[in-house]
């Protein structure tokens, strides 16, 4: 009877760990910058976002700032987003890395503030690498 209740239990413990365990906003906002995604990057905005690119910085309501992103993305041809480090700041997560555009490679910072337990996007930061 042991040798059963033992694999179930493994299988078991196996099955509710991964369950429960959820890719992380900061994840799919990385996953959105490899690709140059916009509208997917817009579904982890807060209702305001602080942008900054090279020719202007503002804070933008989330339909405006998809729509720079949009612009900004296909201006520049993405590449790719490569990851250089990622953490947890009070109130939120933050990740620095760099985006690989067809007109040169840009140094991005990304925060996400915690609210009620519910994680935006607050902040990104595109500065050009020369």
């Amino acid at each position: 009877m042991k040798t059963i209740y033992t694999p179930l239990l493994a299988l078991f413990s196996f099955v509710m760990l991964t369950a429960f365990e959820q890719k992380s906003n900061i994840d799919s906002v990385i996953s959105s910058l490899k690709t140059g995604n916009a509208t997917e990057l817009s579904k982890y905005s807060d209702e305001n976002l602080l942008l900054t690119l090279p020719d202007k910085s503002d804070s933008y309501s989330k339909s405006q700032a998809q729509q720079i992103l949009r612009d900004f993305f296909g201006t520049n041809g993405v590449k790719g987003f490569e990851l250089k480090h990622k953490g947890n700041s009070p109130g939120g997560q933050y990740c620095i890395g760099t985006l690989q555009t067809k007109s040169g490679n840009y140094r991005t910072h990304v925060f996400m503030q915690t609210k009620s337990g519910k994680e935006s996007l607050k902040e990104i930061r595109f500065q050009f690498i020369e």
